[in-house]
């Protein structure tokens, strides 16, 4: 069985993400996609497909661009690896229908997978993947073979085109940014795709922008190095000590389809997504004077509520998964949309994460307030209190994982690390609101055999305590 997550389907390669099944889940698109009422062009739909740099990405794409054009769509097929905001970007850049993205994020390298990106340039709302899915178990139930067809016969036709996402999305990228607080600044920046898609977008950017920069893991490894391409403390050593080496201002991290960020302050300190949140939330409005909503998942910091009431914005929580968060950018003005991942996406721009636009809006925040980034975050914690996160995931065989979470709507703890539980969200996972404030979350991964424990807490020893409390309560309910 077949099924989109909290934001697309992934799978290991050769196990469940298979040439196959590719082509079964792309047929459903296509018919999703000639279906529609409201396509995007008159005649036939446009579909861009991309790839990210893990093993067999390239081959999947032109597998998935060959089942489409054998159903009549037109095909942009990036002629690279492509970072998944810059085909999100092309999507609405050449008024497409969708894009298919080969690529599984953040996952461990043995994984592959695939995302759908609608006609505004972003996730899938969940409607439109019910569709999808729908339309997938009707295939099968029909015993309906995907079409496809040979290349050559594909570029006979003129329905497959190759393009290159890039150029028009960094000039996208710079009428956002302010170029003029970049001008002469001069600063030193560590970069670290991690092996991924982003090699040389944000480089490139920062260069154009008078900035010295040198970038590492910028080559393409699918086995990334022995790292998980994700962007949080422990896979960001390299970094560290490359900012600290180069005596840099800040060092940037991106996840492998460069939607999320990461971020290593001047001293080799990681950032987490958390404070990144609060600080562009606190430039973006007190600094830029944007307005609108903000949006965070249940598994993010009660910063965000905090500077929202600070400056009169409207607050608004999703479930896990940036599709929510998206759902919500369509429908009102949203000025920022973040979950605990790192995944942040603004106005101005796409309803999309970007890590690369993201990393260059904080850069932009420290340029504007003349301070360096451990002391941008001081200033802004030393107004709205002081908060630590961390996060512990637990690998667990799928069978254990249904029934830990199972067990686990039983739990409802008058006390936990001595401290009151004054609320229980169960809306996604079992989240526990404690009398201090502090709060403790369990839930298990949408895309992999994996149950997260989440802990906020005023001090980071609080948090060890905390989580692993979260820890004891899936052995015990395990």
């Amino acid at each position: 069985m077949i099924k989109f997550g909290t934001d697309g389907w992934r799978d290991i390669i050769a196990d469940g993400f298979t040439f196959a099944n590719v082509r079964d889940v792309t047929q459903a698109i296509c018919d999703y996609l000639n279906g529609k009422k409201d396509k995007i062009s008159s005649a036939r739909p446009k579909l861009i497909v991309g790839y990210d740099t893990r093993f067999l990405s390239k081959e999947f794409a032109l597998e998935a661009a060959l089942v489409a054009v054998a159903n009549d769509i037109e095909v942009y097929l990036t002629n690279n690896f492509a970072p998944t905001p810059a085909v999100s970007f092309a999507v609405v850049d050449i008024k497409a229908d969708g894009a298919i993205l080969i690529t599984a994020s953040h996952n461990p390298f043995r994984y592959n997978g695939l995302k759908f990106k609608a006609s505004y340039g972003g996730s899938a709302t969940p409607r439109i993947i019910g569709e999808i899915e729908n339309q997938y178990l009707v295939n099968q139930k029909k015993g309906k073979k995907p079409l496809s067809l040979p290349v050559s016969d594909a570029e006979e036709s003129s329905l497959l085109k190759n393009f290159n996402p890039k150029k028009r999305y960094i000039e996208h990228i710079l009428e956002i940014i302010d170029k003029d607080i970049f001008r002469g600044c001069g600063l030193r920046i560590g970069v670290d795709p991690l092996y991924g898609a982003g090699q040389g977008y944000l480089k490139d950017i920062l260069l154009s922008l008078g900035c010295w920069v040198k970038e590492v893991h910028n080559v393409v490894n699918p086995s990334f190095g022995g790292l998980n391409p994700e962007p949080i403390k422990e896979n960001l050593k390299e970094l560290a000590e490359l900012v600290i080496s180069e005596r840099c201002d800040i060092g940037l991290a991106l996840d492998g389809d460069a939607d999320r960020i990461g971020i290593i302050d001047a001293e080799g300190n990681f950032v987490d997504s958390h404070r990144i949140f609060a600080i562009l939330l606190n430039y973006l409005a007190g600094g830029k004077g944007w307005n609108g909503e903000v949006v965070k998942t249940v598994s993010t910091t009660r910063m965000v509520g905090i500077l929202a009431d600070k400056f009169n914005l409207p607050l608004f929580e999703t479930s896990v998964g940036f599709k929510y968060i998206c759902d919500r950018m369509l429908s009102n003005d949203v000025l920022i949309g973040g979950e605990e991942s790192g995944g942040l996406g603004v106005k101005n721009h796409i309803p999309e994460r970007d890590g690369i636009l993201m990393g260059l809006l904080v850069v932009e925040a420290m340029l504007a307030s003349g301070k360096s980034l451990k002391e941008l975050i001081k200033s802004l914690m030393d107004e709205i209190g002081y908060f630590y996160y961390d996060r512990l995931d637990l690998v667990v065989d799928g069978k254990v994982k249904i029934k830990a979470i199972k067990n686990l709507d039983t739990l409802e703890p008058k006390t936990i690390c001595g401290l009151k539980v004054d609320k229980i969200n169960k809306r996604d996972g079992y989240k526990f609101y404690l009398a201090d404030g502090s709060w403790l979350m369990v839930r298990p991964s949408g895309t992999e055999t994996v149950i997260r424990i989440y802990a906020e807490a005023p001090s980071i020893n609080e948090v060890k305590d905390l989580l692993n409390e979260g820890r004891m309560f899936v052995e015990e309910s395990g």
